[in-house]
C-alpha cells in the first residue's frame, strides 16, 4: 500500500467513524425528529448543514474541473448555484418555514390539493434520484483511485455508510453529521489550494494570486489547441450561458432537499439567518474553485506537454488505472489534451479528477492527498444523505401515510421511511455505477428538473392567490415532461442516441425554458378554471404577512 493510500485510508476511516458516532448519538424515535430534526437546530449549525447538503460532489470534485476546461464560461456554475441561494432566502425559505410541517409536497398539498401533493411527491423522488446518482458516482471515483477499490464496490461502501447514519438519526442525525462533513470538506479543499497557490506564486491566497498565471495559461493552452482560457463564450453560445445560469439559480431555489433544511430551524428568522450563513460557508469554496481550476490546469499541461507516453508523471499512471485518463492508441508523445472523448486528442482527461488529482499534480505530500480524498467523500455523502431523506419522506409521509395507512403509528411510519430509504440506496448504487454523464452534468440535470417543476409552483403558491390545483398539476407535469424529454433527446441515456442541441440550448440549460413553460401553463389553466377556496386564499395571506400586521391593517 502506497503512502497516499495509507493516508487516504486513515482520513476516510476516521471521518466515517465520526459520522456514524454522531448519528448514533442523535438517533430518533419520532417522526418530527426524523423529518425536521425537532425544529431545534441553531442558525449557524443549520447554515453549515445547508452548505454541506448543497455543496455536493459536483461542487467539490467536478466544478473546478469544468471551470478548468470551460474557462470563463465555467462561471455559469458559480453564478447559478450561489445566486440561487439569494432567490431561496428572499422568495421561499422564510415563508415555507412560517407555514411549517415536514415536506415540500405537504405545502403544495395544503395550498392546492391532494392530487398536487401526490404529483409533487413523485417529482421530488425523480429529482432526488437524479441528483443522488452524481453523489454516488463521485464517491466511487474517490474509492477507485485512492483506496484501489473498484468503482462499483466504492459506491456500495459509501452508500452503506450513508444508509447507516441516515437510518439511525434521520434529519437530526444527518444535520449534525453534515456540520462535521462541512468541516472536513472545506478544510480538505482549502489547505491544498493554499499550498498550491503559495508554491506557484509565493502568495498563499488563491482567490488573489491565481490572476498571475492566467497569461501563461492562455499561452500554453493555445499550444495544445485549447480555447483561450480568459475569453468568454468559446465553449458555449451566449444564449446557453444565460439559460444554464438561470436554470441553476431557480433550480437551487426549488430543490426539495435544500428547502426541507429550512424547516429545521427554531424560528422564521432562524431560516433567514441559515441562508446567510450558508452563503458565507459556500462562498469559501466557490471563490476558491476558479483558482483551483486554473492552477491545476497549468500544472497539468506543463507536466504532460511533449512527454513520451512511457515517461508520463506518476499521477497520470495512477489515474489511468481508474479509466478516468486515457491515452490514444499508437500515441508516443502527448501533443493534445482534451476533456471531450470525441475530440481525437492524444490524452482525454475526465473533468471529475482535477480537484482530487490537484495535490498529486502539484507534488504535495501524501497526507494532503489523503485529506482531499476524505473531503471528496464528505461532499458526496452529505448531499446524498439529504436526498435519500427526501426520497424517504416523500414515499412514506406523502404517499404511504396519505393513501395506504392514514392511521399508521409513529413506529410504523418510521419503519416505512427506513425501508423506502433502503430501496432508494439500492437504486442509487446501480445508477452511481452507471452514471449517464460527468458528475456535475448529472447534478445540473437535477437542477433543471427542479427548476421546471417546483420553483414556479412554489413561487405562485406563495405570491399568487389565484393559482389553483388544476393549474399546478398541469404546470408541473408539462414542465417535467418538456424538460426530461429534451434531456433524453440530447443525451445518450437509457439507450437513446444523442442529438444536436436545438438553437444551441444544452440539456443543462433547458430547465429555465421548462420553468417558463410551467409558469405559463399554470397561469392559463388557473385563470380558465375555478379559483381556490376562500380558506386557501386566507392561508396564503397568513403565510406572507405577520398576524399582527394583518390585524392592524399595515403592510409587512
Amino acid at each position: 500500500m502506497s503512502d497516499i493510500q495509507t493516508w487516504a485510508l486513515i482520513f476516510v476511516a476516521a471521518s466515517f467513524a465520526l459520522y456514524i458516532g454522531i448519528a448514533w448519538r442523535s438517533r430518533v424515535k419520532e417522526t418530527k425528529g426524523f423529518f425536521v430534526a425537532e425544529q431545534n437546530i441553531p442558525a449557524v449549525a443549520n447554515g453549515a448543514a445547508v452548505a454541506a447538503d448543497w455543496m455536493s460532489a459536483a461542487s467539490f470534485i467536478s466544478m473546478a474541473g469544468l471551470i478548468a476546461f470551460l474557462g470563463s464560461d465555467g462561471s455559469i456554475y458559480l453564478m447559478g448555484w450561489t445566486g440561487g441561494y439569494v432567490l431561496l432566502a428572499l422568495l421561499l425559505a422564510p415563508y415555507l418555514r412560517k407555514w411549517g410541517k415536514f415536506t415540500v409536497p405537504e405545502f403544495v398539498g395544503d395550498r392546492f390539493s391532494e392530487t398536487v401533493r401526490s404529483v409533487s411527491a413523485v417529482v421530488a423522488i425523480i429529482v432526488s434520484f437524479t441528483y443522488v446518482v452524481g453523489q454516488m458516482a463521485g464517491g466511487g471515483i474517490v474509492f477507485s483511485r485512492f483506496l484501489q477499490v473498484e468503482q462499483g464496490a466504492g459506491v456500495a461502501i459509501a452508500a452503506a455508510v450513508i444508509f447507516a447514519y441516515a437510518v439511525f438519526g434521520g434529519m437530526k442525525g444527518i444535520t449534525w453529521t453534515q456540520v462535521a462533513q462541512y468541516t472536513v470538506l472545506i478544510v480538505a479543499y482549502l489547505i491544498p489550494a493554499w499550498a498550491v497557490a503559495h508554491t506557484m506564486t509565493g502568495f498563499p491566497v488563491p482567490q488573489i494570486s491565481f490572476g498571475e498565471i492566467l497569461a501563461e495559461l492562455n499561452r500554453i493552452g493555445a499550444e495544445f489547441g485549447l480555447p483561450v482560457y480568459t475569453e468568454a463564450f468559446t465553449a458555449r453560445p451566449q444564449i446557453d450561458v444565460f439559460l444554464v445560469t438561470l436554470s441553476l439559480m431557480i433550480g437551487t431555489a426549488g430543490l426539495p432537499h435544500v428547502i426541507i433544511r429550512f424547516y429545521t430551524t427554531k424560528t422564521v428568522r432562524g431560516a433567514r439567518y441559515s441562508a446567510l450563513w450558508a452563503l458565507i460557508f459556500i462562498g469559501l469554496l466557490y471563490t476558491t474553485a476558479p483558482a483551483v481550476g486554473a492552477f491545476t490546469k497549468l500544472n497539468l499541461l506543463n507536466g504532460v506537454q511533449g512527454a513520451a507516453v512511457d515517461a508520463l508523471p506518476s499521477w497520470v499512471q495512477n489515474w489511468m488505472a481508474t479509466g478516468l485518463i486515457t491515452v490514444g492508441e499508437g500515441v508516443n508523445t502527448i501533443g493534445t489534451v482534451s476533456n471531450d472523448p470525441t475530440s481525437g486528442a492524444d490524452m482525454i482527461i475526465n473533468n471529475d479528477i482535477l480537484v482530487l488529482a490537484s495535490p498529486e499534480i502539484a507534488g504535495l505530500p501524501a497526507p494532503i492527498v489523503g485529506l482531499v480524498a476524505a473531503g471528496g467523500l464528505a461532499a458526496a455523502m452529505s448531499t446524498a444523505a439529504g436526498l435519500l431523506l427526501v426520497i424517504s419522506s416523500s414515499a412514506s409521509h406523502d404517499l404511504y401515510f396519505r393513501y395506504v395507512d392514514h392511521h399508521a403509528s409513529e413506529a410504523r411510519r418510521l419503519l416505512v421511511s427506513r425501508i423506502a430509504m433502503g430501496i432508494a440506496v439500492l437504486v442509487a448504487i446501480y445508477f452511481g455505477i452507471n452514471p449517464p454523464a460527468f458528475v456535475a452534468q448529472v447534478v445540473a440535470f437535477a437542477f433543471g428538473l427542479a427548476a421546471s417543476t417546483f420553483f414556479p409552483i412554489l413561487l405562485l403558491g406563495i405570491f399568487w392567490k389565484r393559482a389553483n390545483a388544476a393549474g399546478a398539476v398541469s404546470g408541473m407535469l408539462t414542465g417535467l415532461v418538456f424538460t426530461a424529454t429534451y434531456m433524453i433527446y440530447t443525451l445518450p441515456v437509457f439507450g437513446t442516441q444523442a442529438n444536436d442541441h436545438i438553437m444551441g440550448v444544452s440539456p443543462e440549460g433547458i430547465g429555465a425554458i421548462g420553468a417558463v413553460v410551467n409558469l405559463v401553463v399554470t397561469v392559463i389553466v388557473s385563470l380558465a378554471t375555478r379559483p381556490p377556496s376562500h380558506e386557501v386564499q386566507e392561508m396564503v395571506e397568513n403565510i406572507r404577512y405577520p398576524a399582527v400586521a394583518r390585524r392592524t391593517g399595515t403592510s409587512a
